[in-house]
């Protein structure tokens, strides 16, 4: 009896498995999403060049002034 208890168990954990991957796999991206995600990507590394580039002009009239 002990085994086939484990058996049921161990299909059961096999069919949840199979089932939450397949729902994983519904969940892939289209092609419009990830373009947005890119262009969200590519503003947010542009954001951080323009901040970059005011320090380093800050810097550089702090430095100036002195």
């Amino acid at each position: 009896m002990k085994t086939s208890t484990m058996m049921r168990k161990l299909g059961l954990a096999l069919m949840m498995a199979l089932l939450l991957g397949g729902v994983a796999a519904c969940e892939d991206q289209g092609a419009a999403e990830e373009a947005g995600e890119n262009i969200d990507e590519a503003a947010e590394e542009a954001g951080e060049n323009v901040e970059e580039m005011g320090e380093e002009i800050e810097d550089a009239a702090e430095d100036s002034q002195n």
